[in-house]
Protein backbone atom coordinates (compact mmCIF):
# COMPACT_ATOMS: atom_id res chain seq x y z
CA UNK A 1 0.00 0.00 0.00
CA UNK A 2 3.12 2.64 0.97
CA UNK A 3 3.27 4.81 -2.17
CA UNK A 4 7.33 5.56 -3.14
CA UNK A 5 8.25 8.11 -0.43
CA UNK A 6 9.56 11.40 -1.35
CA UNK A 7 12.30 10.65 -3.79
CA UNK A 8 10.41 11.67 -6.89
CA UNK A 9 10.36 15.26 -5.08
CA UNK A 10 13.35 15.67 -4.53
CA UNK A 11 15.14 14.22 -7.86
CA UNK A 12 12.55 16.25 -10.15
CA UNK A 13 12.37 19.92 -10.67
CA UNK A 14 9.19 20.79 -9.01
CA UNK A 15 7.54 24.92 -9.24
CA UNK A 16 6.34 26.03 -5.76
CA UNK A 17 2.81 25.60 -5.00
CA UNK A 18 1.17 29.02 -5.57
CA UNK A 19 0.56 29.87 -1.51
CA UNK A 20 4.58 29.04 -1.53
CA UNK A 21 5.28 31.48 -3.48
CA UNK A 22 7.18 34.91 -2.65
CA UNK A 23 5.05 38.18 -3.23
CA UNK A 24 4.98 39.32 -6.54
CA UNK A 25 7.32 42.12 -5.96
CA UNK A 26 9.92 39.21 -5.46
CA UNK A 27 12.51 39.90 -8.02
CA UNK A 28 14.34 37.10 -7.10
CA UNK A 29 11.60 34.83 -7.61
CA UNK A 30 10.66 36.60 -10.68
CA UNK A 31 13.62 36.13 -12.56
CA UNK A 32 13.27 32.03 -11.63
CA UNK A 33 9.93 32.06 -13.18
CA UNK A 34 11.44 33.57 -16.66
CA UNK A 35 14.17 31.47 -16.47
CA UNK A 36 16.74 33.93 -15.85
CA UNK A 37 18.55 32.00 -13.39
CA UNK A 38 21.89 33.54 -13.15
CA UNK A 39 19.72 36.83 -11.65
CA UNK A 40 17.62 34.50 -9.40
CA UNK A 41 20.96 33.49 -7.64
CA UNK A 42 22.69 36.98 -7.57
CA UNK A 43 18.99 38.58 -6.41
CA UNK A 44 18.81 35.93 -3.72
CA UNK A 45 21.93 36.00 -2.87
CA UNK A 46 21.88 39.78 -2.17
CA UNK A 47 18.22 39.39 0.11
CA UNK A 48 20.05 36.65 2.43
CA UNK A 49 22.90 39.67 2.95
CA UNK A 50 20.54 42.13 4.06
CA UNK A 51 18.86 39.12 5.98
CA UNK A 52 20.40 35.44 6.71
CA UNK A 53 16.98 34.16 7.19
CA UNK A 54 14.93 35.33 4.56
CA UNK A 55 13.00 31.48 4.00
CA UNK A 56 11.63 32.42 0.30
CA UNK A 57 15.53 33.39 -0.83
CA UNK A 58 17.11 30.16 1.56
CA UNK A 59 14.84 27.82 -0.13
CA UNK A 60 15.06 29.46 -3.90
CA UNK A 61 19.15 29.04 -4.49
CA UNK A 62 18.17 25.37 -2.70
CA UNK A 63 15.81 25.03 -5.91
CA UNK A 64 18.49 26.62 -8.22
CA UNK A 65 20.59 23.80 -7.24
CA UNK A 66 18.28 21.19 -7.20
CA UNK A 67 17.17 21.63 -10.60
CA UNK A 68 20.61 22.73 -11.91
CA UNK A 69 19.24 26.09 -13.17
CA UNK A 70 22.16 28.19 -13.87
CA UNK A 71 24.58 26.09 -11.33
CA UNK A 72 25.60 22.84 -11.49
CA UNK A 73 22.91 20.21 -10.10
CA UNK A 74 24.03 19.56 -6.62
CA UNK A 75 21.39 17.59 -4.45
CA UNK A 76 23.85 17.87 -1.35
CA UNK A 77 24.66 21.88 -1.77
CA UNK A 78 20.41 22.09 -2.57
CA UNK A 79 19.63 20.15 0.40
CA UNK A 80 21.96 22.19 2.49
CA UNK A 81 19.94 25.32 1.55
CA UNK A 82 16.86 23.62 1.93
CA UNK A 83 17.55 22.63 5.63
CA UNK A 84 18.52 26.63 5.97
CA UNK A 85 14.96 27.40 4.71
CA UNK A 86 13.41 25.02 6.95
CA UNK A 87 14.59 26.92 10.02
CA UNK A 88 13.95 29.69 8.42
CA UNK A 89 10.33 28.37 8.43
CA UNK A 90 9.44 27.47 4.86
CA UNK A 91 7.61 24.92 4.51
CA UNK A 92 8.40 23.18 1.01
CA UNK A 93 11.75 23.63 2.46
CA UNK A 94 11.11 21.38 5.19
CA UNK A 95 9.58 19.18 3.35
CA UNK A 96 11.86 18.62 0.51
CA UNK A 97 14.76 18.15 3.42
CA UNK A 98 12.52 16.11 5.65
CA UNK A 99 12.31 13.77 2.57
CA UNK A 100 15.74 13.52 1.69
CA UNK A 101 16.94 12.72 5.51
CA UNK A 102 14.42 9.93 5.06
CA UNK A 103 15.73 8.64 2.44
CA UNK A 104 19.43 9.64 2.52
CA UNK A 105 19.23 11.56 -0.77
CA UNK A 106 21.44 14.35 -1.07
CA UNK A 107 21.37 14.52 3.24
CA UNK A 108 22.39 12.41 6.13
CA UNK A 109 19.69 9.42 6.37
CA UNK A 110 17.94 9.72 10.08
CA UNK A 111 14.54 8.77 10.67
CA UNK A 112 14.25 11.54 13.31
CA UNK A 113 15.54 14.17 11.73
CA UNK A 114 13.55 13.34 8.79
CA UNK A 115 10.50 13.25 11.25
CA UNK A 116 10.98 16.49 12.65
CA UNK A 117 10.68 18.26 9.64
CA UNK A 118 7.95 16.64 7.70
CA UNK A 119 6.80 17.79 10.91
CA UNK A 120 7.50 21.61 10.31
CA UNK A 121 5.66 21.60 7.26
CA UNK A 122 2.94 19.70 8.03
CA UNK A 123 2.41 22.28 10.74
CA UNK A 124 1.83 24.44 7.75
CA UNK A 125 -0.17 22.21 6.00
CA UNK A 126 2.00 21.21 3.54
CA UNK A 127 -0.19 17.92 1.35
CA UNK A 128 3.04 15.91 0.35
CA UNK A 129 4.37 16.17 3.89
CA UNK A 130 0.82 14.99 5.62
CA UNK A 131 0.62 12.17 2.94
CA UNK A 132 4.04 11.02 4.08
CA UNK A 133 3.30 11.64 7.64
CA UNK A 134 0.22 9.52 7.00
CA UNK A 135 2.64 6.49 5.10
CA UNK A 136 5.24 6.35 7.57
CA UNK A 137 2.49 5.31 10.33
CA UNK A 138 1.90 2.62 7.96
CA UNK A 139 5.34 1.75 8.09
CA UNK A 140 5.57 2.40 11.73
CA UNK A 141 9.37 1.35 12.36
CA UNK A 142 8.69 -2.34 11.88
CA UNK A 143 5.53 -1.72 14.58
CA UNK A 144 2.02 -2.93 13.42
CA UNK A 145 0.71 -0.19 11.10
CA UNK A 146 -1.29 2.82 12.61
CA UNK A 147 -4.33 2.77 10.23
CA UNK A 148 -5.99 5.02 12.65
CA UNK A 149 -3.04 7.81 12.48
CA UNK A 150 -2.36 7.05 9.31
CA UNK A 151 -6.13 7.79 8.18
CA UNK A 152 -5.92 11.09 10.15
CA UNK A 153 -2.69 12.89 8.05
CA UNK A 154 -4.08 11.42 4.55
CA UNK A 155 -7.63 12.84 5.24
CA UNK A 156 -5.36 15.90 6.35
CA UNK A 157 -3.51 15.96 2.82
CA UNK A 158 -7.13 14.87 0.81
CA UNK A 159 -8.55 18.11 2.72
CA UNK A 160 -5.58 20.31 0.15
CA UNK A 161 -6.48 17.97 -3.00
CA UNK A 162 -3.23 15.44 -2.28
CA UNK A 163 -4.03 12.83 -5.16
CA UNK A 164 -1.61 10.42 -2.98
CA UNK A 165 -3.68 10.54 0.30
CA UNK A 166 -7.20 10.39 -1.88
CA UNK A 167 -6.08 7.38 -3.13
CA UNK A 168 -4.76 5.94 -0.02
CA UNK A 169 -8.09 6.58 1.96
CA UNK A 170 -9.45 4.52 -1.14
CA UNK A 171 -7.45 1.32 -0.33
CA UNK A 172 -7.60 2.46 3.75
CA UNK A 173 -11.94 2.13 3.06
CA UNK A 174 -11.78 -0.76 0.60
CA UNK A 175 -9.90 -3.49 2.98
CA UNK A 176 -11.19 -1.74 6.13
CA UNK A 177 -8.22 -0.46 7.78
CA UNK A 178 -8.21 1.91 10.50
CA UNK A 179 -11.91 3.28 8.73
CA UNK A 180 -14.86 0.87 8.63
CA UNK A 181 -15.15 -1.17 5.16
CA UNK A 182 -17.36 0.57 2.54
CA UNK A 183 -17.11 0.20 -1.09
CA UNK A 184 -19.34 3.26 -1.70
CA UNK A 185 -16.85 5.45 0.23
CA UNK A 186 -13.78 3.86 -1.31
CA UNK A 187 -15.56 4.40 -4.84
CA UNK A 188 -16.08 8.05 -3.62
CA UNK A 189 -12.62 8.46 -2.83
CA UNK A 190 -10.53 7.06 -5.96
CA UNK A 191 -12.95 8.98 -8.40
CA UNK A 192 -11.93 11.85 -6.79
CA UNK A 193 -8.13 11.01 -7.17
CA UNK A 194 -9.04 9.45 -11.00
CA UNK A 195 -10.20 13.13 -12.13
CA UNK A 196 -6.67 14.48 -10.50
CA UNK A 197 -5.52 11.61 -13.11
CA UNK A 198 -3.84 9.67 -10.86
CA UNK A 199 -3.57 6.74 -12.46
CA UNK A 200 -3.56 4.04 -10.01
CA UNK A 201 -6.91 5.91 -8.86
CA UNK A 202 -8.13 5.30 -12.06
CA UNK A 203 -7.66 1.71 -12.28
CA UNK A 204 -9.52 1.15 -9.18
CA UNK A 205 -12.37 2.97 -9.70
CA UNK A 206 -12.89 1.30 -13.09
CA UNK A 207 -13.07 -1.71 -11.34
CA UNK A 208 -15.10 -0.89 -8.80
CA UNK A 209 -17.41 1.23 -12.22
CA UNK A 210 -17.04 -2.00 -13.86
CA UNK A 211 -18.58 -4.41 -11.58
CA UNK A 212 -21.00 -2.48 -10.60
CA UNK A 213 -19.39 -2.65 -6.70
CA UNK A 214 -19.57 0.62 -4.54
CA UNK A 215 -20.85 2.65 -7.57
CA UNK A 216 -23.22 2.18 -10.47
CA UNK A 217 -22.06 -0.13 -13.03
CA UNK A 218 -20.80 1.29 -16.44
CA UNK A 219 -18.44 -1.15 -18.12
CA UNK A 220 -18.11 1.85 -21.01
CA UNK A 221 -17.09 4.45 -18.41
CA UNK A 222 -15.13 2.20 -16.71
CA UNK A 223 -13.17 1.14 -20.16
CA UNK A 224 -12.71 5.16 -20.67
CA UNK A 225 -10.89 5.11 -17.20
CA UNK A 226 -8.46 2.19 -17.86
CA UNK A 227 -7.76 3.57 -21.35
CA UNK A 228 -6.80 7.09 -19.77
CA UNK A 229 -4.61 4.90 -17.16
CA UNK A 230 -2.96 2.71 -19.59
CA UNK A 231 -2.12 5.77 -21.89
CA UNK A 232 -0.15 7.12 -18.56
CA UNK A 233 1.74 3.61 -18.86
CA UNK A 234 -0.11 1.55 -16.32
CA UNK A 235 0.47 -2.01 -17.15
CA UNK A 236 -2.74 -3.43 -15.00
CA UNK A 237 -4.96 -0.55 -16.90
CA UNK A 238 -3.11 -1.77 -20.07
CA UNK A 239 -3.86 -5.72 -19.29
CA UNK A 240 -7.43 -5.16 -18.23
CA UNK A 241 -8.23 -2.54 -21.23
CA UNK A 242 -6.75 -5.62 -23.82
CA UNK A 243 -9.28 -8.52 -21.85
CA UNK A 244 -12.05 -5.30 -22.22
CA UNK A 245 -11.71 -4.89 -25.87
CA UNK A 246 -10.63 -8.63 -26.39
CA UNK A 247 -13.93 -9.71 -25.72
CA UNK A 248 -15.96 -6.54 -26.30
CA UNK A 249 -17.18 -6.11 -22.86
CA UNK A 250 -18.89 -2.14 -22.71
CA UNK A 251 -17.23 -1.67 -25.88
CA UNK A 252 -16.40 -2.67 -29.51
CA UNK A 253 -14.79 -5.57 -29.60
CA UNK A 254 -11.22 -4.63 -31.59
CA UNK A 255 -8.56 -7.58 -31.35
CA UNK A 256 -5.78 -5.36 -32.92
CA UNK A 257 -5.97 -2.70 -30.17
CA UNK A 258 -6.09 -5.34 -27.50
CA UNK A 259 -3.03 -7.01 -28.83
CA UNK A 260 -1.24 -3.67 -28.77
CA UNK A 261 -2.61 -3.16 -25.24
CA UNK A 262 -1.41 -6.52 -24.34
CA UNK A 263 1.99 -6.31 -25.84
CA UNK A 264 2.37 -2.87 -23.80
CA UNK A 265 1.34 -4.47 -20.44
CA UNK A 266 3.75 -7.11 -21.17
CA UNK A 267 6.57 -4.72 -21.93
CA UNK A 268 5.89 -3.69 -18.46
CA UNK A 269 6.37 -6.99 -16.93
CA UNK A 270 2.60 -8.20 -16.88
CA UNK A 271 2.71 -11.18 -18.73
CA UNK A 272 -0.94 -13.22 -18.71
CA UNK A 273 -1.34 -16.31 -20.62
CA UNK A 274 -5.21 -15.90 -20.56
CA UNK A 275 -4.54 -12.95 -23.56
CA UNK A 276 -2.48 -15.59 -25.44
CA UNK A 277 -5.40 -16.48 -27.60
CA UNK A 278 -4.94 -13.14 -29.14
CA UNK A 279 -2.10 -13.62 -30.90
CA UNK A 280 -4.22 -15.98 -33.30
CA UNK A 281 -7.56 -14.57 -32.92
CA UNK A 282 -9.53 -13.55 -36.31
CA UNK A 283 -11.03 -9.72 -35.89
CA UNK A 284 -14.84 -10.60 -35.99
CA UNK A 285 -16.37 -10.32 -39.18
CA UNK A 286 -18.05 -7.20 -39.83
CA UNK A 287 -22.08 -6.91 -40.13
CA UNK A 288 -23.50 -6.55 -44.11
CA UNK A 289 -24.65 -3.78 -44.88
CA UNK A 290 -28.36 -3.67 -44.60
CA UNK A 291 -28.65 -6.47 -41.99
Amino acid sequence: MLATLAIVAIFAPAARAANDAPPALDFAFGAYQRGDYLVAMKEAKKRIAANPKDAAALTLIGQLYLEGAGVGRDLSTAMEWFKRGADAGDREAAYLYGAAALNGAGAPKNRAVARAYLEKAAAQDHPAALHLIGELALENEGAPSDFGRASDYFRRAAAKGDADSLYALGLLYKTGRGVPKDEREAAEWFRRAAELDFAPAMVEFAVLQFNGVGAPRDRAAAAQWFRKAAAKGNAVAQNRLAHILGEGLGVEANLAEAREWRDKSREAGLNDPSLDYLSSASAPAKPTAGK
